[in-house]
């Protein structure tokens, strides 16, 4: 049996037990001790419960739970920011097909022109283009693809390219002429 420990080395065992602010082995290792003493030392002086962790268990869980729940809602914001960046590559996409009105106020006169087309001029059609691949591209960004996701996608922009050519040949009577590599 190990020899009895000093009442001085004793008290401050206690003194730090009943602080509660190490562990167990930090209060061993600060003393010099076992740490199954400081244990036995806190049981036997009625402090069993100085190292009981189940406050600290549960409080990680929640965090960790909590944390979970914070993922799950910015993935919810991210998938219906999505979904209006697609809507907004739709509506464009519609635009490029619908009359468009230009307008121009000035000249000698200060006087209001006004005229319409049935379709936007080719720079505009671009501009719409370009909002359309942005939006596409900024929203598969938000939304990591699945395996699943990226067949489905690359079908959505396949029916998206499929209804543009059939929209243009509707429009210019016959298909739309075959983009070469160097953009001839």
């Amino acid at each position: 049996m190990p020899p009895r420990i000093d009442d001085d080395k004793r008290a401050a065992i206690l003194a730090d037990i009943k602080a509660g602010e190490l562990s167990a082995r930090r209060i061993a290792a600060k003393h010099g001790v076992a740490q199954s003493t400081v244990s036995k030392l806190a049981k036997d002086t009625g402090e069993a419960t100085a190292f009981d962790r189940s406050k600290t268990v549960r409080a990680t869980r929640a965090r960790t739970l909590d944390a979970a729940a914070v993922r799950a809602e910015l993935t919810e914001r991210r998938l219906a920011m999505a979904v209006t960046l697609h809507d907004v590559a739709a509506r464009e996409v519609r635009k490029m097909a619908e009359p468009t009105t230009y307008w121009d106020w000035g000249g000698k006169d200060h006087d209001y022109d006004e005229t319409t087309r049935p379709e936007p001029h080719a720079q505009d059609r671009r501009a719409m283009m370009a909002t359309v691949a942005q939006a596409l591209d900024k929203s598969l960004k938000l939304v990591p693809q699945t395996e699943q996701a990226g067949e489905q996608s690359r079908s959505l922009v396949g029916d998206l390219m499929a209804g543009l050519a059939r929209d243009y040949a509707e429009r210019h009577g016959g298909p739309p002429p075959e983009v070469t590599d160097d953009g001839e």
